[in-house]
């Protein structure tokens, strides 16, 4: 029974931590993605997101980047305090 407590808190505290760890790459990927669109940088994955996206929302579209990168961060951090799972 004690053994079986012990596997029960170390796997949940892995977990926790891999949360932890997208969460925080969720935030990170967001986070790029915001200042890329503030910026309306020239960086090669970025341009291609735009270009993909300029199709739907013509001149909006760092806009839209903006605003998504937001739900990311916002996303992630729920993600990695295990608000959502």
């Amino acid at each position: 029974m004690f053994n079986d407590f012990c596997y029960n808190i170390v796997k949940k505290g892995k977990v926790i931590v891999m949360e932890a760890l997208w969460g925080s790459l969720i935030i990170l990927i967001g986070l790029l993605i915001f200042i890329a669109a503030t910026m309306k940088s020239n960086f090669i994955v970025y341009r291609l997101l735009v270009l993909r996206s300029k199709i739907l929302w013509g001149d909006n579209v760092h806009r839209f980047h903006q605003i998504v990168s937001i739900l990311m961060i916002i996303f992630g951090i729920f993600y990695a305090f295990k608000i959502i799972k």
